[in-house]
């Protein structure tokens, strides 16, 4: 494969994009400056269904998988995603047990397609020390060279690991790939696929990357952290894109792992945050990601204390190094909506009031949701279970033990279409869950008399009387409280339900509270009068033999439930969350799989989960 006339290629492949960008996304214009959706009536909303899929995958494109030994390209993981087996660095085969319904592949944008070019002999990248590394066949030596560029991104260096105009030509090339895949396996009412990238600024690896997400069939060459570092700077970027036509969002990631820097009181440059920051914050980040294989982000134990369910996949180190968490305020998605609401109430806006959704940062090109079937997710570093178990190339890095199976989006849309999904996905009517298909309607008003879940044209009623996950309670004039419903329904293919939780978190008087409400449960178990928990749900699994049985649990969980405490002076937001019973942690397949027990230091069961996005509710003004 000749490398210059790929170059060539690519770079007419990005001139036609931009030259036809107007043209092919006029319905896209937006010069407000936000995404511009749709909203239709409750009866066509409640025709919409749910689809799953992941918004966050890695290919040989990305510098890192491509020193992780990662070779399928953005065609192979769409190729997975559709169904299709996908072999790995180690030679292993993997499948999906049931095709996504919509896929992003959001590869680094930072010398995207470069680290891939320079394994091609004709490429003059091919000589350079750090390509050379990058092809040892010792995973140490590989992982060496790894280890450099993140040091490189550390100190702002990673502009200088590779000479500019080779390095640009490179990424030209990458991208017109990226788009060219996506388009090729756009089949609209069957598979949806979106074009994306990942901005991957992590100063002090302190990880502040963003997944860009287009509605389109085209976009421009990405914009990296080396352009700028800054998220007010990727803002600008997305803000110029918009008014040339093109409608994108951006979705942070991974805020556990940032050291408090994703959601805090002051901007990149140490400025107290306004208005204007967070309006700006809200049209380009409608959503961030809750869950994903690095460890879940909506909260902590120690932020958390009397969350019983809080220790779930917590992994506190930062990105790419074994540098433990020392910030928490900051780092989670529950904490940010206390901040927010405080902020609201004290100062007049709220910048974290933003959806959720999940997925992998897979970087072998596969989505690894199953526990069961999971064949790790970063090339061959974790390919097979004695290497996993073993975390044999973890030194001086991350746990990769403590990486979950996880996660996925779930978008409540009118159709498997580009244009419905990014829709769904900017008006927030999302939910993540930790990797199980469980389908999951939250609706909250003022007045939903008549509404009971799981009746005829029940969901209708409720578009129509109230709002959806992610939507905000119509202003009211009436000191009654807000009222809520909610249905769960299991996965098909997975465990039964343990219970349905509300979680509330509001401000007042400059105080910022949270509470965890059951709200509906499987069998005849009941609340404690004193703390008002409702009893574990119990155990099933066999441990030695990798195993649970559905013996225990509900396939389906409803309830309505009005909040007693409600203070119409304070803000307050509402998100939904499900538990599944305990199955058999990824882990603990592995430990079977090689015939070995079970490591003491990590759990042998889960309780996988959903999250929704919130309802808010301002309080009036006088």
């Amino acid at each position: 494969m000749s490398w210059k006339p790929l170059v060539t290629a690519a770079r007419l492949a990005i001139a036609l994009v931009a030259a036809t960008s107007s043209l092919a996304n006029a319905a896209d214009k937006d010069r407000s400056g936000g995404p511009t959706v749709t909203v239709t009536s409750a009866k066509a909303r409640a025709k919409s269904r749910v689809y799953f899929g992941d918004l966050h995958l890695h290919t040989a494109f990305s510098f890192d998988a491509y020193l992780f030994k990662t070779t399928a390209t953005p065609e192979d993981a769409y190729g997975f995603a559709q169904g299709k087996p996908l072999k790995g660095p180690n030679g292993g085969v993997s499948t999906i047990d049931r095709p996504l319904d919509f896929l992003a592949v959001t590869d680094h944008s930072e010398n995207m397609g470069v680290m891939r070019a320079s394994g091609d002999p004709s490429s003059p990248l091919y000589d350079t020390p750090l390509a050379k590394a990058a092809r040892d066949p010792d995973p140490v030596v590989s992982g060496g060279a790894f280890k450099s560029i993140i040091a490189a991104a550390k100190e702002g260096r990673i502009k200088d690991m590779f000479d500019p105009v080779l390095a640009h030509k490179a990424v030209e090339d990458a991208w017109a790939r990226e788009i060219e895949a996506a388009n090729r396996n756009y089949h609209p009412g069957k598979f949806t696929t979106l074009i994306g990238y990942e901005w991957s600024s992590m100063p002090e690896t302190k990880n502040l990357h963003r997944n860009v997400i287009f509605r389109g069939a085209v976009a421009p060459l990405p914009f990296s952290s080396i352009d700028s570092d800054k998220p007010e700077d990727l803002w600008s970027w997305l803000e110029r894109q918009r008014q040339d036509g093109y409608q994108v969002l951006a979705i942070p990631h991974n805020s556990n792992m940032s050291d408090g820097a994703m959601f805090d009181t002051v901007d990149s440059y140490g400025k107290p945050l306004t208005a204007a920051y967070a309006e700006r914050r809200r049209r380009n980040e409608p959503v961030v990601e809750i869950t994903q294989l690095k460890g879940q982000s909506e909260t902590n134990p120690i932020l958390s204390p009397n969350d019983e369910f809080a220790d779930f996949e917590v992994v506190n180190e930062r990105v790419g190094s074994g540098i433990k968490e020392t910030k928490f305020h900051g780092s989670y998605v529950r904490d940010a909506y206390r901040a927010g609401l405080t902020m609201q109430e004290t100062q007049g806006f709220d910048p974290y009031k933003f959806g959720v959704v999940g997925a992998s940062d897979s970087h072998a090109a596969l989505t690894p949701t199953r526990a069961d079937r999971y064949n790790g997710a970063h090339g061959m570093v974790d390919s097979f279970a004695q290497l996993r178990l073993s975390c044999a190339f973890c030194k001086g890095a991350n746990d990769t033990r403590r990486f979950g199976a996880m996660g996925l989006t779930a978008v409540w849309a009118q159709q498997n279409t580009r244009e419905d999904i990014w829709d769904g996905i900017a008006r927030k009517e999302t939910y993540a869950t930790s990797g199980p298909r469980m389908k999951v309607r939250f609706f909250g008003g003022w007045n939903l008399a008549g509404v009971t879940p799981g009746t005829e044209n029940w969901v209708e009623a409720a578009y129509r009387k109230g709002v959806p996950m992610g939507a905000d309670l119509p202003r009211a004039k009436t000191s009654r409280a807000p009222q809520f419903v909610v249905w769960a329904v299991k996965d098909p293919d997975g465990a039964n339900l343990d219970r349905v939780q509300i979680v509330k978190v509001w401000s007042k008087d400059g105080r910022n509270e949270e509470a965890v409400i059951d709200v509906a449960w499987s069998g005849d178990r009941r609340k404690d009068p004193k703390t008002g928990k409702v009893p574990a749900v119990g155990n099933t699994v066999d441990v030695k033999a990798a195993s649970y049985t559905n013996t225990i649990g509900a396939t389906e969980l409803k309830g309505v439930w009005r909040d007693p405490h409600f203070n119409p002076k304070a803000p307050a937001a509402y998100y939904v969350r499900v538990l599944e019973i305990p199955t058999p942690r990824w882990s603990t397949y592995d430990a079977k799989t090689i015939g070995k027990p079970v490591p003491a230091d990590l759990p042998a069961s889960v309780q996988q989960r959903a999250y929704t996005s919130p309802i808010w509710y301002d309080v009036p003004e006088l």
